[in-house]
């Protein structure tokens, strides 16, 4: 007769258990009470979590919300970032996670100290603040776009750091999260503010349909359109490390890749989403007419330093070794002049680190569509020849392409 109030007891405990192991679950988030006028996006954009849709998905789960609802003024609620306790060694024995996110990890919990938002350092606490989306988020090329009302509470007469969402936001004193950088290089450290106020356009040429010139080496196909892209998101995480708004007007979900052999691919956009265009003229017309539409507004919002960077690669009788060169309108006094200064950097370099001292870069006037039909200052980069092999070598080895974008960025960024 007591066999059922066995089994009715056994059931109870492990319903408690299941309890408590949800409530303790739930405890390993971190709490914070949201302020007059917040919702969601602002809350979460305060603890830098905004960027990660499944950082959302996961604050509407562990606060057991319907999606959208709206947040009450100094009630608590969990955010997506899991404590975690630290061994008083190192984050990455105590997480086991790897050094680049382990150092994002430090950085994110200095940088919240800093503003106040967390009491002390986890040195001292023995609490690491983990955002979710390090440990727990698939990766993605995807970013949140913040609805119009929440944009219009942010008050910022330039865009900052933009790079997906044409949404003004305020950077963090410690650098920013950039999915289109790829999961290793999303974190975007702010080195400096030098650049505050300039903006950038970033093209790397042809891309969608038309993958432009093509090379090969060692049976792998080598297409123009993955290794300027690859240089031109270098080229810009740098120009946002030190404070400039820059855009990257071809997009992909590729992000910086360290790899020899970047794989061809079909899949590249135009800023805000719309397919590459098949045919050249068309084609051509959409990206600068998405560059003179940005320049414009931000002509309007007082920022006078604009310029347009396109970097292509060329292509010629395999036996023909190029130098970086460059193109600049022929009326464009400006543009020559920036031209000129970026082929002087480079060259500097080469005839410093070369052993025969010599650069054979040019700098040449010429009436080429991105050229002549954008508003900002612009120059046109080749890197070289993608069918010579010695000038692929400075495609291919992932430290030449980083090398190549750091030299662009000191051309265009005089100290």
């Amino acid at each position: 007769m007591r066999r059922p109030y066995i089994k009715l007891n056994i059931l109870l405990l492990f319903f408690f258990l299941a309890i408590t192991a949800f409530a303790e679950n739930e405890n390993q988030y971190f709490k914070a009470t949201a302020q007059s006028g917040d919702g969601v996006y602002s809350l979460l954009r305060r603890y830098q979590l905004d960027k990660f849709p499944c950082n959302h998905q996961e604050f509407y789960r562990i606060n057991q919300m319907k999606k959208n609802a709206p947040l009450k003024a100094q009630n608590d609620y969990y955010l997506p970032i899991l404590i975690y306790k630290y061994n008083g060694r190192s984050i990455r024995t105590s997480l086991k996670v790897d050094w680049e996110q382990a150092v994002r990890i430090r950085d994110y919990n200095y940088g919240l100290v800093n503003k106040g938002l967390f009491k002390e350092r986890y040195e001292d606490s023995r609490e690491l603040f983990v955002p979710f989306h390090e440990l727990k988020c698939p990766p993605s090329g995807k970013e949140i776009t913040p609805p119009e009302e929440v944009a219009e509470k942010i008050v910022s007469p330039i865009l900052e750091n933009e790079l997906s969402t044409p949404v003004e936001q305020e950077p963090s004193s410690n650098g920013r999260y950039f999915p289109i950088f790829g999961k290793k290089y999303s974190y975007t450290p702010t080195v400096s503010r030098t650049l505050k106020g300039k903006v950038f356009y970033v093209v790397s040429g042809h891309g969608g349909p038309d993958p432009g010139a093509v090379g090969k080496r060692a049976k792998h196909q080598l297409c123009e359109d993955e290794y300027a892209y690859d240089v031109a998101l270098r080229l810009t995480r740098l120009l946002i490390a030190n404070g400039a708004t820059a855009y990257m007007i071809i997009r992909d979900t590729d992000g910086i890749r360290d790899g020899k052999y970047l794989k061809c691919d079909t899949d590249e956009v135009v800023w805000g989403g719309a397919k590459v265009l098949r045919s050249q003229k068309p084609r051509l017309f959409q990206r600068s007419d998405k560059i003179n539409e940005l320049y414009e507004k931000h002509r309007k919002q007082g920022v006078t330093e604009q310029k347009n960077i396109v970097i292509h690669v060329d292509s010629r009788s395999k036996r023909e070794r190029a130098d970086v060169f460059f193109y600049y309108f022929p009326e464009d006094k400006k543009a020559k002049k920036l031209a000129q200064r970026i082929h002087r950097v480079i060259g500097n370099k080469y005839r410093k680190f070369r052993s025969n001292g010599k650069y054979t870069g040019t700098v040449t006037g010429r009436d080429l569509h991105m050229l002549r039909e954008t508003k900002p200052t612009s120059v046109y980069i080749e890197l070289g020849n993608i069918r010579n092999p010695n000038d692929q070598k400075r495609l291919i080895i992932e430290s030449n392409r980083q090398t190549l974008a750091k030299w662009l960025f000191e051309g265009l960024t005089p100290k």
